[in-house]
């Protein structure tokens, strides 16, 4: 049987009668001949069948000539791009041809061995290349690991997707920014227990559990928080002794860690043992595994929230534990149901949000849901037990880091294609031996890589000495990460090797793949990228300008941080001494401490303001549905004089009996600005009544208004309150002539106080330089991505120099050549 002859490819494109078409006319815009769609073109030379590619598209190209003439530029590439995607038909695509696997191997061992001996033939670029990727592969491998630790996190817990945390917000002072707190209303936890569907269960948490645990005649210090009978229904943590279900419900049950049982009890089972914390006696009902390092919530014991006795009232705003403005201690954690959807637990909160604002008499407070798995990379809020991370700064530790491994891969760009006489023969005689341009591509990807490779070897010892110096910048850092190896970080470093030697790669590769034979001979360097402007030069100026931006944020951060360090806070913490009491009565260290020659001054607080520590109380003027927090401080008689306040009206408080009642507080001018006391008038402000935690104080004293929290936050009304022994810091004003001496004489003193726990003692301006500890870690960090930012830039740099030293005497080794002319 004869064949069907082959069908006709183009009915309409041509024939015996078509005349020839017209010459090609220019654009009067441009001046340039319009051509057909480049991607129309490539998309015909990929499926069309090599017989009949040649015959199909220079037809195709004699219709566009034609069309371009009769109906414009724009119709007929229209016209162009139909017909190159109507063509493609059963009979014109080309079959598939399936290359031979070992092919591939063959492939890949020739690019290893062509990139090796390109390695190992240019040496100092390669040294040069391999250095600077090393410096910049460390920097991400230490990013790496430090987000790895992140997102570990809490990834031991079951359930973790389908556990919120109820935060809180309120306004402390209306005309304020909500403040956002971790902590919530105990209340509110009892009443999502009792009235929001679709919840499988609620663990309410306390803080402020601890004290010395006496067994027999030992005193070991612990601390833990108070949990419900519902906590290890929320949180997945095992009890290697004891029943979960029971261990937190009868009062004064305790559950400890592993490690804790062994520091309280030694070898003996813990289980039923008792201790005496603060005369109250505890039973050991559990013993849990020790905690993950990377998890939320810390504690070295569980006590059962029963044990508190809610008769005895708490010091919040309003005095009760369970009050729905009592969100100061209390952490709500929630379970959902597996069909629960969040958001309509968001909308219930709303709802008990409304309902209970709407009988609250003092501030509102409103709930919201956290996911727990969004806890340790977030917005850092008041009342944290846990360690947070900014997500802010945890992106802009990215971008510093790309930074710096786009610098290194600048470096490779440059130096790669600044050798372009030398690798464009290299490349005109794989392309006359038939090479295609995308193994050209593979040959210098695959180059960047080993490179890349090589320095992730240079690299990981680096990481290795990084990681000790980035741990040591802060003590919380060395808590809450450990940049350990691990399996998913070595997958991890290998990838971001990989990626990084593509990164550098591609530029020179897609460079060298577009030369064509007869370029050899030419310095393929010139290519503009802009208008007169190389792509040497402007890689080089990216690298310089990215130096600089770095080194101004840190000259321009440093001034911040001294600025910080230096700022006048409205009294004196010059050669002042802090000692912390740990709950030991200080009459004893007080009087010893007043015989010391180097001791010129001693009063006492209950905190140390300017630190970020933070107490306050809702305070009442005149009108009694008017109320607002004020912070607070305890004071003695002589805290004023000692830190030099500036007392613009009234008086100073008088040394009192320690039984003695309270009559009196010492008030801010913002305080009076708050409440419109006296028209804001300090002199008449005197001997005003006020009301704060159900007593009423005179105003006795108004000092000028000073800075009770950090320098960042605004001036908050603020009143100081008598006590006789505050209970918290001993503030000692100290000879710094011979610190280390004073020191150690005041070490000798607290251990005959105090054989438990050690001397907590700190200068002021020191306790106020660690607040501000994240700024100098910044700064560190920025300082250092800005060194090295500048070598990798100066390596760059360095190389180029030694490249045009040596490409310069070969340029006057031919002076009769008459490519010169």
């Amino acid at each position: 049987m004869a064949k069907d002859p082959e069908p006709n490819l183009k009915p309409h494109l041509m024939s015996p009668k078509t005349p020839k078409s017209p010459r090609p006319r220019k654009s009067p815009r441009t001046g340039k001949t319009p051509h057909p769609p480049k991607w129309a073109t490539r998309l015909l030379e990929f499926y069309c069948r090599t017989d009949l590619k040649e015959d199909l598209q220079g037809d195709l190209n004699e219709f566009f000539y034609r069309n371009l003439q009769e109906r414009g530029a724009f119709a007929a590439r229209l016209i162009y791009m139909i017909d190159v995607i109507k063509f493609a038909r059963s009979y014109t695509v080309r079959k598939p041809s399936f290359s031979n696997p070992s092919n591939g191997k063959v492939m890949l061992a020739n690019y290893f061995k062509t990139s090796t001996r390109v390695i190992m033939r240019n040496k100092l670029f390669s040294g040069i290349n391999i250095i600077g990727m090393a410096v910049s592969l460390s920097v991400g491998l230490l990013v790496i690991a430090f987000v790895s630790d992140l997102f570990s996190y809490d990834s031991t817990l079951q359930n973790k997707d389908r556990i919120y945390r109820v935060a809180s917000s309120f306004t402390p002072v209306e005309g304020m920014q909500p403040m956002k707190l971790a902590s919530a209303s105990w209340k509110g936890g009892l009443l999502i227990r009792q009235q929001i569907p679709g919840v499988e269960s609620v663990a309410i948490l306390r803080r402020g559990f601890g004290g010395d645990a006496k067994i027999n005649t030992t005193k070991i210090p612990v601390s833990g928080l108070y949990a419900d009978e519902y906590f290890f229904n929320v949180f997945s943590y095992p009890l290697v002794r004891g029943v979960a279900a029971t261990a937190l419900k009868q009062p004064n049950s305790l559950v400890i860690t592993e490690t804790t049982a062994k520091k309280l009890f030694g070898e003996v089972d813990a289980m039923g043992q008792t201790l005496t914390i603060d005369t109250t006696i505890y039973t050991v009902t559990g013993v849990a595994a020790d905690i993950p390092k990377f998890s939320s919530i810390q504690f070295e014991m569980l006590v059962s929230l029963s044990s508190i006795d809610l008769a005895k009232g708490s010091p919040s705003s309003d005095g009760h534990y369970l009050a729905w403005s009592n969100i100061f201690s209390n952490y709500i954690y929630v379970l959902l149901s597996k069909n629960t959807d969040p958001a309509s637990f968001a909308a219930a909160l709303d709802k008990l949000n409304q309902r209970e604002n709407a009988l609250a008499k003092d501030h509102k407070s409103y709930l919201w849901a956290q996911p727990m798995k969004h806890i340790a990379i977030s917005s850092n809020m008041g009342n944290e037990i846990g360690q947070v991370f900014d997500p802010i700064a945890l992106w802009t530790m990215i971008g510093l880091a790309f930074v710096i491994i786009l610098s290194a891969c600048f470096n490779y760009t440059n130096l790669s294609i600044a050798r372009s006489l030398r690798r464009s023969r290299e490349v005109g005689i794989r392309k006359v031996v038939g090479a295609r341009r995308i193994q050209v591509i593979g040959q210098f990807i695959a180059e960047s890589v080993v490179i890349s490779l090589l320095s992730l070897c240079f690299a990981f010892f680096i990481f290795l000495l990084l990681r000790t110096q980035a741990l040591s910048i802060s003590s919380q850092l060395q808590k809450a990460y450990s940049l350990e190896l691990s399996p998913r970080i070595a997958i991890g470093f290998i990838g971001l090797a990989i990626g990084v030697g593509i990164m550098a790669g591609i530029l020179p590769a897609l460079f060298y793949a577009k030369i064509k034979a007869v370029q050899v001979l030419k310095d393929a360097s010139s290519i503009k990228v802009f208008r007169h402007i190389s792509l040497r030069k402007v890689l080089v100026v990216f690298q310089y300008t990215f130096s600089l931006i770095f080194i101004t944020a840190t000259v321009i951060g440093f001034g911040q941080y001294k600025g910080f360090l230096r700022f006048d806070l409205g009294f004196s913490t010059q050669n002042i001494l802090n000692i912390r009491m740990q709950g030991n009565d200080d009459e004893v260290l007080v009087k010893e401490l007043s015989t010391m020659p180097a001791v010129h001054d001693i009063s006492r607080s209950l905190l140390v303001v300017s630190t970020g520590n933070l107490y306050g109380a809702s305070m009442k003027y005149q009108n009694p549905l008017d109320s607002a927090d004020v912070n607070m401080n305890f004071i003695d008689a002589n805290y004023l004089l000692l830190h030099q306040y500036t007392l613009i009206a009234g008086r100073n408080f008088t040394p009192k009996p320690k039984d003695a009642p309270e009559t009196g507080i010492i008030v801010n001018e913002e305080l009076l600005k708050r409440f419109n006391i006296a028209h804001r008038n300090p002199e008449k402000a005197i001997g005003e009544m006020v009301t704060i935690q159900g007593k009423r104080l005179s105003i006795v004293g108004v000092l000028k208004d000073f800075h009770y929290g950090t320098v960042e936050s605004t001036i908050d009304p603020t009143g100081y309150r008598y006590s006789a022994q505050p209970g918290g810091w001993v503030n000692v004003k100290i000879d710094a002539a011979n610190l280390p001496a004073t020191m150690a004489a005041i070490d000798g003193l607290w251990k005959h106080i105090d054989k438990v726990h050690p001397l907590d003692a700190k200068l002021y301006d020191e306790q106020i330089e660690q607040t501000y500890s994240v700024y100098s870690m910044m700064l560190k960090v920025i300082g250092f991505f800005a060194a090295l930012a500048i070598c990798i830039s100066s390596l760059g740099l360095f190389g180029m120099v030694i490249y045009t030293m040596e490409k310069t005497p070969q340029r006057d080794k031919y002076p009769q050549s008459p490519w010169r002319r």
